[in-house]
Formats: C-alpha cells, structure tokens, sequence
C-alpha cells in the first residue's frame, strides 16, 4: 500500500502532467483532488501532445485507473471534448475512469457570471472557466452535484431555485438577459446519459483500494500558493492546492497517505494578477518566456516569468510537508551566462523571517539574490545525473539546501524521456 501526493509547489504550470505521467507506472490509481478545467496538464509522449485539463494525467498509462474526486468541479462540456480525444486516440477510458458522486457541476451561470465579474477593477485574473462562482455555490449549500443528475424533480427543482437569484442578478446588475431553466435542465439531463457509466462513491472505492494493497498516486491542479487559505490572497483560486487539500477532496484520510512529493519549476512563472517578487519585465524575462514556451495550456496567456524564488519555496515545503521534489524545465536555464536565486525578501531593507501573510505586503518585499555561474551547455539529451555540467550540479545542490527539500526527478525537455531519476 502506498498513498502519495504530487503537489504543484509555486503558483502552478511547473509540469505537474508529465511528471503525473511519469510517476504514474508505479500506482494502481492516479485520482485528481481538487480544480477543474481551469488548468491545464500538458504531456507529450513520442511526438503526440495531450493537454487534459479534467482527466489525471495517468489515464495514458495503461492499466492506471484514474478517478476525480468529490473535491473537483466538473464542466461536462470540458469532460466529454477530453474524453473524445482520448478515445480519437486509441486510448481506453471505459473501465478506467470513475467520477465522484459528489462533485459539484459548473453550470452555465457559473461560466457566465464569472466572465462577466473579470472585468473593470474587480479583475483578478481568473480563467473565465466558472470555477470560483461554482466553488460559491457550493460552500452557500447552494450547489449541484453529480448526484443530483438522477433526479429530474430534484435538479429541476434546485435550478429553478438557483436561477431566481442568478436571473436577477444578471438583469438588475449586469443588465444581461437571463437564462431558461428547462434548456439547462434539459441540457444537463443529457449530459448524464453520456457520463453516468463513470459515476461511482470514489471515496468508498479508493479507501477499499487502499485496504486491498494498491498505491494511489493523487493529483492537484494549480499551486501550492494559488491556496485560498495559504497563497497571495485575494489572487488565488477557490479551491486548496496545497497537500491538505488531497484528503478532503478524495476522502482518504490524512492517516493514509505516506509520502507529499513536490513539483518546482527551475525558475519561476505566474499567469494572471497578483505579486511576484522574482517577476522580469526586462529582456531576461522575455528570454525566459521564449525559451520556456510560457504560454498557458488552457488560456494560452503569457506567463510571467521571474527567477527561481528559494523563500517562497521554503514556505511551500513547509505547509505542504513536502521531502522529495521534481524539478522541471531545468534544460530552460541552459543558454544563461548567470542565474539568480531568490534566498530572502527584504522590506525597506529590513530582511524577513516569514512569508507574507497578505498579497498587500508581499508587494512591498524586494528579493535579495545570489547569483551562480550558468551552464552554457544543452542538457536535453542528458540521460544520467552525473553527465550534468557542473553548473547544473551546484544550482540543483543551491536550491536543495536553500529550499529545504531533496531533489528526485530532473526534467531536461518535455518529453518522457527527458527524465533523470535519482
């Protein structure tokens, strides 16, 4: 038995898809937690590229079931589009994907209040994907579950009571025209003719699995300071990243898990508002974005790329409990003659013993740097760890012993077989 949680470590995109799917030859299950298809895990295997943004990455290993847990929301639109391409692909999903009874649909409203609250001064960068109006419902007790889909009498009933408030909001407010009950009702009766077959009590299933012997290996979206309670409030997201947020979002108990592993990219990237310490706006910035291809997977917005943050790492390890990482995109930092390191924050030149609590006071933190000699070398083909440049080795080495964690996994490209295990 084995119970492991893979923890996106900074403000998400540090390559949690490819190292799910790399990790995922050695657990029975691969469950997804937390989220929904505002993030988007990118994996390529040969020449092919999937981009899942619902289904845990370990779907494309064969023989992994993978499930999505009670803590996610679902968009049915967004699940049955990644359900087809896998399917166009030749890759079995019957039989190996089960969703939880009790997560929580996004509704049409969702995705439309929420592109309409992103816009003026209220703006915090969010998707547009109604994730966060949905995440409202449902701690109002106001939210419709997967569940709900077998009573019509029941689904209509809560509809028609949630449009009453949402169609007034969006006629007295927004001035927008409002919405019909009966072709949503009608809509999303339909959806679950198409997704019932995979709709199962997970928690009960995975806490069984786990009693049976088999490892389970769970997935979180975003990252760890995309936390509503723990990361740069208010731009965050409205779910918990953080490894807290694997149990009450697949409901195995924190006596079950064994070991929280983290995903750090080599540097550091950002995509929507909110403070970054490390941020380059200057030519090293945009070299960064170039050489990274920074472009969200869902969105395709221009990531904000900055150095590698070992302050806000520390953080990370803390309130995740996290021993072992996966660094990725290492192979970006190749063609720098310098690198920097973030190892503290200063505010009016006043170091600081802890991360700020608000994102008011982390705008106000200046990073001190210490700078390493780059490599000049390319890596993508490097298959051992002692082949690694020197320089490579004394930076992995630096952000171990300033970040507080061990490295497991290297990444060198973005393909399977980029991958250095240690």
């Amino acid at each position: 038995m084995s119970v492991s949680i893979l923890v996106g470590s900074q403000w998400g995109d540090e390559g949690k898809g490819k190292i799910v799917d790399i990790l995922s030859d050695r657990f029975d299950i691969v469950a997804r937690y937390q989220g929904g298809a505002n993030a988007g895990h990118t994996i390529v295997i040969g020449d092919q590229k999937y981009v899942l943004h619902l289904i845990p990455s370990g779907i494309l290993r064969e023989g992994v079931i993978s499930v999505i847990g009670g803590g996610v929301v679902i968009d049915p639109v967004a699940l049955l589009e990644e359900i087809k391409l896998l399917e166009e692909h030749g890759i079995t999903v019957d039989g190996r994907l089960f969703i939880s009874q009790n997560a929580h649909l996004i509704m049409p409203y969702h995705k439309l209040l929420d592109s309409i609250s992103e816009k003026g001064n209220s703006k915090i960068g969010t998707t547009g994907r109604g994730i966060g109006p949905c995440y409202i419902d449902k701690y109002a007790r106001k939210g419709i579950k997967i569940v709900d889909l077998l009573n019509r009498v029941v689904l209509e009933e809560k509809i028609r009571k949630n449009l009453e408030e949402k169609n007034l909001l969006l006629k007295k407010v927004y001035d927008h025209e409002e919405l019909d009950v009966d072709q949503i009702v009608n809509e999303y009766l339909a959806f679950d003719e198409k997704i019932d077959k995979y709709i199962k009590d997970t928690a009960t299933y995975l806490n069984t699995e786990i009693n049976a012997g088999k490892s389970i290996l769970l997935e979180g979206a975003q990252g760890a300071l995309l936390d509503v309670d723990f990361g740069t409030y208010p731009y965050v997201t409205s779910s918990s990243p953080t490894s807290g947020g694997a149990c009450t979002g697949s409901g195995i108990p924190p006596t079950k898990i064994d070991s929280v592993i983290g995903i750090v990219k080599a540097y550091t990237t950002r995509v929507g508002l909110g403070p970054f310490p490390t941020e380059l706006t200057d030519d090293t910035g945009e070299k960064l974005r170039a050489e990274g291809a920074e472009f969200g997977a869902t969105t395709g917005r221009p990531r904000r790329c900055g150095w590698y943050d070992a302050f806000l790492m520390k953080y990370s390890v803390m309130i995740n409990g996290i021993e072992k990482v996966a660094v990725t995109k290492l192979d970006v930092l190749s063609n720098f003659d310098e690198i920097k390191v973030c190892v503290g924050y200063e505010i009016n030149g006043k170091s600081i013993k802890t991360f700020p609590a608000n994102a008011a006071q982390m705008e106000e933190v200046t990073p001190i740097y210490e700078t390493l000699k780059g490599w000049n070398k390319d890596i993508t083909g490097i298959k051992e760890y002692n082949d690694l440049p020197e320089e490579t080795k004394e930076y992995l080495k630096f952000i171990e012993g300033n970040s507080g964690f061990k490295v497991s996994i290297i990444s060198v490209g973005p393909k399977r077989s980029q991958t250095i295990q240690l």
